[in-house]
């Protein structure tokens, strides 16, 4: 049987669109990684993805609407999204990407983020560094709240 190492499946979990940095974090720091060793994993895990999504979502959604129910919905989703948010506002945009991004709740994290920049037609480039600073801002916010957590569960298990 192969064994997988502890980096390898923090940083796996960090890929996953699922758990991300939520999952990612507590999982390196509970298999004994120090918190920035931990941050640093994940981190690099979560971005790993980001640039493949956001170059291979345009080719992907080109593709599809080659076919009528492609087309029908691809063009109604574009044009409603690009309308109703983006239109004449791309600056606040990317800082609303950022903070959307950052936030540590479930559906807000990298490969949503990617999927929003996308929508929303920002370009790669700057969708990338808008994702890739809420990743490192949402990082943060979870290894302080991970580390803050273990650390109380330790002062009340050293009380008891």
């Amino acid at each position: 049987m192969i064994e997988i190492p502890e980096w390898a499946m923090v940083m796996l979990l960090a890929m996953s669109p699922i758990s991300e940095l939520r999952g990612a974090i507590p999982l390196a720091i509970a298999c004994g990684y120090s918190p920035l060793e931990a941050y640093a994993i994940s981190v690099i895990g979560n971005l790993i993805p980001v640039a493949p999504l956001l170059l291979f979502l345009g080719p992907v959604s080109s593709f599809l609407m080659r076919y009528p129910p492609g087309y029908r919905f691809f063009t109604w989703l574009f044009s409603r999204t690009r309308r109703k948010y983006i239109e004449g506002r791309e600056e606040v945009g990317f800082a609303a990407l950022t903070l959307f991004v950052a936030i540590p709740l479930p559906v807000t994290g990298a490969w949503t983020g990617c999927v929003l920049a996308f929508l929303l037609g920002f370009r790669p480039l700057p969708a990338f560094l808008s994702i890739a600073l809420g990743v490192l801002i949402a990082g943060v916010v979870v290894t302080a709240a991970v580390t803050g957590a273990f650390a109380l569960c330790h002062t009340i298990q050293m009380s008891i």
